[in-house]
């Protein structure tokens, strides 16, 4: 049986908080493990948010300058490094799906997972692959500027990376989330490190956008997206649960907006 033989809903584009965008995700595991409900969602972040990898090192974070800025911080619970991620440059995603109906090898489930995510590539007019080979990291503590990884990192057609992937197991789902750059907000971006070990020269030449490769504008772009999720899928428009909404509402304000879990990734759950 295929993916498109089974039953998808696609939650196309909405603007939630960075802990609720996180609790959303975990809830989907949640209803992917006891009903077998299988999630597509495309969505923003609103307002600005970093959100850092499991196992970041709170102190390469300057705080002062998020909070002065309004910048929500949150962890994620996949790995990696912090992600700068506004209402404008990004374009995030999340595929969850139980965990018995995907391949049990990592790589193939990256392969798999990411194929709408090049298809909609492919639409936008960017020529964009699987890294082809490893570079060294630039500066390990953004996401953006580690080490390229063959098996989730995306780039353009010059090489540089264009969209990071990610993926974690929660209670016998799979949740894969991802970020694509349609803009780069470079100066943004290295401002919310405490010392970052780069320049905003180097970063652009690490990071590209979708904006700078093609000339489509950030709806057609997200359209492009949406389109190739629900072809992939064979899937219609869904929403959330009401059940679901709540519960990850409390989950944002028990864990995700919890000072322990994003400063020291101590879940309170």
């Amino acid at each position: 049986m295929s993916l498109a033989d089974r039953e998808w809903r696609l939650i196309t584009e909405e603007s939630r908080p960075g802990p609720l965008n996180m609790a959303l995700d975990e809830t989907a595991a949640e209803s992917a493990a006891e009903d077998g409900t299988r999630t597509l969602r495309v969505y923003r972040w609103e307002p600005s948010t970093l959100s850092l990898g499991y196992h970041q090192d709170s102190a390469t974070i300057d705080w002062e300058f998020c909070e002065r800025e309004g910048i929500t911080v949150t962890r994620r619970p996949t790995g990696g490094g912090a992600i700068y991620h506004d209402d404008y440059g990004d374009i995030s995603y999340s595929i969850v799906a139980p965990a018995d109906e995907l391949p049990g090898d990592l790589l193939e489930s990256y392969e798999l997972l990411c194929e709408p995510l090049l298809d909609a590539f492919e639409s936008m007019g960017v020529d964009a692959r699987f890294a082809d080979e490893e570079r060294p990291a630039m500066y390990d503590p953004a996401c953006y500027l580690r080490a390229l990884h063959p098996a989730h990192d995306v780039v353009a057609d010059d090489g540089r990376k264009i969209s990071g992937n990610a993926q974690y197991r929660q209670k016998d789902a799979v949740v894969q989330h991802g970020s694509i750059t349609f803009a780069r907000t470079t100066k943004r971006h290295l401002d919310c490190f405490a010392d970052p070990d780069a320049t905003a020269e180097e970063f652009d030449e690490r990071v590209t956008s979708v904006r700078e490769q093609s000339d489509v504008d950030r709806g057609e772009a997200v359209a492009e997206l949406e389109s190739s999720l629900r072809s992939w899928a064979g899937t219609h428009e869904g929403t959330w649960a009401d059940r679901e909404v709540s519960q990850a509402r409390e989950r944002a304000r028990a864990k995700y907006e919890d000072p322990g879990w994003t400063r020291d990734g101590d879940d309170p759950l």
